[in-house]
């Protein structure tokens, strides 16, 4: 499951500035309304998932809530979920994971089984571009569902999807934050040019962000592993690149460069697909024009044309039609 790209927003969500961009923006108002993020702690780990035979290294920040008038802590627990197609294991996964994450909590006694275990908020990051389809609860999954009897004793675990393509250039615009803008790049990746536009306005974002020097920082790296994914081009573009916001005209330019590379050579192609096409039309008309003439067989019109031997007999097939 972990590859470069959990990796670099791994170390984004180390920063508990973009913790709380992640919950104020994007998770349900009440929670964040409750939340103290001034108590924001990270309690990220390595540990061993028994079942998934994985390392559970996903990042668990703790947080203190005001619940009618009672102060607590809760575990925020962030899986980034950055794969190609949709894990429908997900739920017993995040069940899973919850499980171990308390066995830990006990083991490293932060608290016994007596006092109890602290509440966790499951939130689930995902960036794929295919709809998303795994239940939102393991509960959903067993089926049949059992009669009402039974309901009771089945496993209950929710967790919060925050899916990046689902939301809006708007949407993203309207909570006009560097993490709002980070999303905007990652939609905006298969366009250079709607690329440039997205990094422009997420260096504006860490500029009048107060902790601009930390997030540049981070952001920055993230950047330059995000732009090397996307082509050879965009690694030549990286090498004096330190900082977005000191550095953004040079990283403009250097994406003007490679955005014209991408023109050009979308031009080139069309160019050698319509040469490619016009080669083709022709080779079917002379082969169409030789089996009028009747002189040559299947073969020696294949030979002679360069046109496959089963589209010379298509192409019989459909004269005597």
């Amino acid at each position: 499951m972990v590859n470069h790209h959990d990796t670099g927003y791994k170390e984004l969500f180390s920063y508990p500035e973009l913790v709380r961009q992640l919950i104020e923006g994007f998770a349900p108002p009440e929670v964040s309304a409750m939340m103290d993020f001034s108590t924001l702690t990270d309690h990220s780990g390595n540990y061993i998932t028994p079942l998934f035979n994985e390392k559970f290294e996903d990042k668990v920040w703790s947080v203190e809530v005001n619940w009618e008038g009672v102060r607590q802590r809760v575990f925020v627990y962030l899986l980034l979920e950055f794969q190609s197609t949709v894990d429908h294991r997900l739920p017993i996964r995040i069940l899973h994971y919850v499980a171990c994450f308390y066995d830990h909590l006990i083991k490293t006694k932060v608290t016994t089984a007596r006092k109890g275990m602290p509440p966790i908020f499951p939130v689930v990051l995902y960036n794929g571009s295919k709809r998303w389809t795994a239940k939102a609860d393991i509960y959903r999954m067993i089926r049949p569902e059992p009669p009402v009897f039974l309901r009771v004793y089945q496993p209950h675990l929710r967790y919060y999807l925050v899916n990046e393509s689902a939301f809006t250039e708007d949407e993203l615009a309207e909570r006009d934050t560097p993490l709002s803008g980070i999303f905007e790049v990652e939609k905006a990746s298969k366009d250079v040019e709607a690329l440039q536009g997205a990094v422009k306005r997420l260096a504006a974002r860490i500029r009048a962000h107060p902790e601009k020097a930390r997030l540049d920082e981070v952001i920055t790296r993230w950047l330059k592993r995000h732009l090397r994914r996307l082509g050879a081009e965009a690694e030549q573009a990286l090498e004096e690149i330190n900082s977005l916001v000191e550095d953004h005209a040079m990283l403009a330019e250097n994406l003007q460069t490679w955005a014209e590379k991408e023109r050009q050579k979308g031009r080139q192609e069309g160019r050698q697909e319509g040469e490619e096409i016009g080669l083709q039309k022709g080779q079917r008309l002379a082969a169409i024009n030789l089996l009028k003439l009747g002189l040559l067989t299947d073969e020696q019109i294949a030979q002679t044309t360069g046109l496959p031997l089963t589209e010379v007999i298509a192409l019989r097939s459909g004269q005597a039609h």
